[in-house]
Parts: structure tokens; sequence; C-alpha cells
């Protein structure tokens, strides 16, 4: 019974600073936004509604990015001014060690890591889908609608295609690949591939330029390999209904993401920065429970150091890991790092020092 009633005083002590981080974070990063459409809005004079819905669109992924932090300032405010009153020291005189007094805070934290990661797989991919072509729609508004290098875009007929280069001005297109599920071998589960290094594109119509078509047989070789010089193919589809299936790694879920790695893997492309994507979007929501262990041990100098200790040492630890992981993203995609190793290294190293802490919390 004592146990319970402490265990809820800890989560009533976590709450408030979290959700005051939560709001506070939110609000600063959307306000980054309004600032980046600020030429939109004065250059393309930008309707107030448009500007609304594009920040509606990029809440979920916003949230995504605050929820670990304001876990973590939670933690690190709650037990920090439970430590300071010495609320800490009467709790452990009941026999609690210090990791099982931080378990409501534990058990918190897992519950917004899954909810983060429900959110990050079902909410944000749609919803940053809806938010760029929302933004494409006001940016070429009155020009020509643009291919982004490496997207992934389904085409009619049962065509994915990837562009690794994009020349907007000469409308050329490079390292272009094509499998069309509709045209494999008799027999096959295995599309056909076009791989063409070069191609122009317009009124729907792609010219592939110096390329080859192959076919696979039911056990994934090659049975037939035809190159060619020139090959026009027909997309039927506008350039502007084209472009509205355009998609980024953050646009797709991670089922999407399996799906195109396989893929294109048959190809021989190189899909490490898309397996780096793929585990990024299970490692970040991860970084709310894995970030807990490391901040319940660190409040306990932060009640001698006051609150502003608290407050340095959360934007400290998140400014660290996530630099950590955009450079661990850029090596891995860069094939410098195993793409597993690089996504979750990051998660991991914090992981490993948040329960060293941990383990000599009683210590401190």
């Amino acid at each position: 019974m004592v146990g319970q009633v402490l265990d809820r005083y800890t989560l009533k002590e976590f709450a408030g600073p979290f959700f005051a981080c939560l709001a506070g974070f939110t609000v600063m990063l959307l306000s980054s936004i309004v600032f980046e459409l600020t030429d939109l809005i004065v250059a393309r004079q930008m309707p107030f509604p448009t500007v609304l819905q594009l920040l509606i669109y990029k809440l979920p992924m916003i949230l995504v990015l605050a929820l670990p932090v304001a876990v973590l300032f939670g933690i690190l405010l709650s037990l920090g001014r439970l430590a300071k009153d010495s609320e800490l020291t009467v709790m452990r005189v009941t026999g609690r060690s210090f990791p099982r007094i931080a378990l409501p805070l534990f058990l918190a934290a897992a519950v917004v890591s899954a909810a983060t990661f429900y959110l990050n797989e079902t909410v944000v991919p749609a919803a940053n889908h809806k938010a760029e072509n929302l933004y494409r729609q006001a940016v070429f508004r009155d020009a020509i609608p643009q291919l982004d290098a490496n997207v992934f875009l389904q085409g009619p007929q049962g065509r994915t295609i990837y562009v690794g280069e994009v020349e907007r001005a000469k409308r050329l297109l490079k390292h272009i690949m094509i499998f069309e599920q509709a045209e494999g071998a008799a027999g096959s589960p295995y599309p056909a591939l076009l791989t063409a290094k070069r191609g122009t594109y317009a009124e729907g119509i792609w010219r592939l330029e110096d390329g080859v078509r192959l076919t696979f047989d039911a056990d994934g070789y090659v049975r037939e390999e035809v190159a060619f010089s020139v090959l026009e193919v027909t997309m039927a589809q506008g350039e502007e209904e084209l472009l509205g299936e355009q998609k980024t790694t953050s646009e797709m879920t991670r089922k999407e993401l399996a799906d195109t790695i396989k893929l294109f893997q048959k190809s021989g492309a190189n899909m490490d920065p898309f397996v780096v994507e793929y585990h990024l979007k299970l490692a970040i929501p991860l970084a709310a429970l894995i970030w807990s262990f490391a901040a319940a041990p660190l409040a306990i100098p932060a009640a001698r150091s006051g609150r502003f200790y608290g407050v340095v040492a959360s934007i400290a630890v998140a400014f660290i890991y996530y630099v950590a992981m955009a450079l661990c993203r850029s090596l891995g995609g860069n094939g410098v790092m195993p793409p597993v190793l690089a996504a979750w290294l990051p998660t991991l190293v914090f992981g490993i020092l948040g329960l060293v802490l941990l383990a000599r919390a009683d210590h401190i």
C-alpha cells in the first residue's frame, strides 16, 4: 500500500515537468518550421490555412522528437526535486533501492516509447507525405513540378521507380531503376528490371538511355539480359499525379521500407542509407526508455546543483544523442560503418552508460 502511494507520488512529480517540456519543445520546433516557411509566406503569399495545414501535418513528427526529450527533462527535474528536499532519502529509509524508486518512471518511459513507435509507424509517414505534397504544391504552383533524387515513386502498371540524381534545369535523370511487376518472366515471382545511366522526362514519357532490361527465373537468377541505347517508357500519368506518389524514407513505414529494400537489393543497388533509416524507425522511439536509465541517476547530482543543472543536463544529453545519431546516419549511409550498427550505436552506448550509472546509483 505504501509502495503504491510512493509510486503515484513519484509519477505525479514527473508529470508536471514532462508535459511542460513537451509543450515547450513542440512550440519551439513548430516555430522553427514557421521560420523556414517565411520565404514562402512572403514571396509566394502562402495563405494562412495552408501554413496551418503544414504545421498540423508536421506535428506528429515533432512529437516523435519531443517525447524522448520530455521524458529526460521530467525525470531529471522530478527526481532532482525529490533529492533536494530529502524526500528521496525518506523513500530509501523505507527499504527501497534507487532503481525501485525510479521504477514507475521507467515504466512511464516505456509507455512513451511504445506510443512514440506507434505514432512513428502509423501516423508520421502519412502525415509527412501529405505535408510534402502540400509543400510541393505551394512551391511549384506556378512552375514545373520537380522530381527529387533518392526517392521512390509508385508508377502505373505496378512500377516502382528509383532515381539516383536529378538535374532539374535540364530535366535530366541519372542512375534510374524501374521495377516492372507486371512484366516479369512467365512463372517467375520476380519483376523485370530496367536500369539506365540517364534519361529525360516530359509529358508522361521517360526516354531512357544506355541501359539494360533484365528478367529473372523462379530462383532469382537472370534469365534474359537485353541492352538498349534508347528506350521510351510511357508512364500514362501526368507529372503532378506521378509526383504525388513520390516518397522519401520519412514518408514510408518500416514495412514499406523493408519491402523496398528487399526489392532493390535484388538488383545489387546500394541500399545502406535505407537500411539505416529502417532501423532508426525503431531506435529513435526507444530513446525515451534508454534515456530514462541515464536520467534517473543523473538527477542526484542535480539536487546539489539546483534545477538549472537539470535543464542543462537535459539539453546536453539530447544534443549529444541527436548529433551522434546524425553522424552515425551519415557514416552508415555512406558505407563507412555497417548500416545496422550505425542506426543502433548511439542507443546502445546511451543504454549501457545508463545501466552502469543506475547500478551505481545507490552509492552516489
